[in-house]
């Protein structure tokens, strides 16, 4: 068996103290300034222009607090991108899209592909890093 002579436990605290030592500059007080005059700006064209009811739903899923855990947020990021390559489905575009009557529109369609082709690559990626995650949490003990 291994020696855990001068091994301390990883608390809330002991990472507190020890990042400590490598301060991050502060936040520019542009940023809070900018984010007011953007969300007043989104404000004042949902009184003009009330959303439709997806529409909302983006909206309130845009007002949730963000996920405080990595693998909170890794899920959601491999949801969207799901969302996403669902959506990039040639058979979910429109019509003059699918139909690529001007040289454009078949541009865009080319572009559509090659951004699904990415993201296709980001999810098996994303699936992968999970995948070997949860084999060493289930491998730990």
């Amino acid at each position: 068996m291994a020696s855990t002579e001068g091994l301390v436990p990883i608390t809330r605290s002991y990472l507190a103290s020890y990042y400590d030592k490598y301060p991050f500059p502060p936040l520019s007080d542009d940023v809070s300034r900018l984010s007011s005059e953007i969300r007043s700006m989104a404000d004042d064209l949902l009184n003009h222009l009330p959303p439709t009811q997806d529409e909302s739903l983006l909206i309130d899923e845009a007002d949730r607090q963000p996920p405080h855990k990595i693998d909170e947020n890794m899920w959601k990021n491999r949801e969207h991108i799901e969302e996403i390559l669902f959506l990039l489905e040639t058979s979910h575009w429109p019509a003059v899209l699918q139909q690529q009557s001007t040289p454009d529109v078949a541009d865009l369609a080319t572009n559509f592909r090659q951004l699904k082709d990415k993201l296709q690559h980001t999810l098996k990626f994303l699936e992968f890093f999970q995948s070997k995650n949860s084999d060493h949490v289930f491998n730990t003990g």
